[in-house]
């Protein structure tokens, strides 16, 4: 019983971090319908950032975001711009696939050049505290990075529906036609949103370094997970993929827990085809689609 609770606490802890991971590759495919297979290459680079910061001048990890989320922001701004917009609509939906995946081939080669394929992690000294509660053990990183997670998901949330922004945003994803009609510029809509999508990995990047180990490449096992996320949610619902993120969290935990380590991976899959199997659009899919 006690393995078991400190599993789910675990669980819970890391699914905070994937939710903010998902929430901005479900807002990427909520405004463009585009499943961003770069989403997880950003997290990575965002990871590098924090590091080379850290190492370099001593910024405390959780301080670099504020340098990290307005460049990533750039960066996925011009990204859509530059690349995505020039898109002709009929072949826009799969010539992005190849695009975004592109990019991340690309932002994986450019980072192995920088730092090799060495795995990095970044290791402030508090890295390993923890306090007891009720005998079980909270990471104190682990902790923070949920409360930063909970606060950017908190922020997201409050652009979304309180600013002029936001509400451009929710007109286009529920009816494109009509929002610019109305007079909103679908195309500077799209490339905020995908610069928006690539801040909050910026942030969960600087978490992503503090719980794991990376190299370039962990960009590969990260993207199958957040598209795990984002299917069982509900394609382009953000209330569906955090839920989704701390069920697969804690899942994940338990079944390393309980079972083997060698199957918490797998039991991202197991249960996308399970719930797949009762709900096959997702856990939120038939209610809140088309609403972010």
């Amino acid at each position: 019983m006690h393995a078991l609770v400190q599993a789910i606490i675990l669980g819970v802890l890391t699914g905070g971090v994937y939710a903010l991971m998902a929430s901005g590759q479900t807002l990427i495919f909520g405004i463009m319908k585009v499943v961003n297979l770069a989403q997880a290459a950003f997290v990575v680079l965002a990871a590098y950032l924090t590091f080379s910061l850290f190492t370099l001048t001593g910024m405390d990890p959780f301080l670099s975001i504020l340098i990290t989320t307005p460049l990533l922001f750039v960066i996925g701004a011009v990204i859509q711009w530059t690349l995505l917009r020039p898109l002709r609509p009929d072949d826009a939906n799969e010539l992005s696939l190849l695009v975004t995946f592109a990019v991340a081939l690309g932002l994986e080669g450019l980072l192995a050049m920088a730092y090799n394929t060495t795995f990095r992690s970044v290791q402030p000294g508090y890295e390993n505290f923890s306090w007891t509660v009720a005998g079980y053990q909270v990471n104190m990183v682990r902790f923070f990075a949920f409360l930063l997670s909970l606060a950017m998901l908190a922020v997201l949330y409050l652009i979304l529906q309180r600013t002029k922004f936001g509400r451009a945003v929710r007109a286009t994803v529920q009816n494109p036609m009509s929002a610019q009609l109305l007079g909103v510029n679908s195309r500077m809509v799209a490339a905020f949103g995908f610069g928006l999508g690539a801040a909050t990995a910026a942030a969960a990047g600087a978490v992503f370094g503090l719980i794991s180990p990376f190299n370039p490449g962990s960009h590969y096992d990260l993207i199958s997970r957040l598209l795990t996320i984002v299917v069982l949610g509900g394609l382009g619902s953000i209330g569906g993929s955090i839920v989704a993120a701390l069920v697969m969290g804690v899942g994940s935990a338990v079944i390393a827990a309980l079972v083997s380590p060698i199957w918490s991976d797998f039991s991202f899959f197991v249960v996308l085809l399970l719930v797949l199997l009762v709900r096959p659009t997702g856990l939120f899919g038939a209610r809140v689609r088309g609403a972010l």
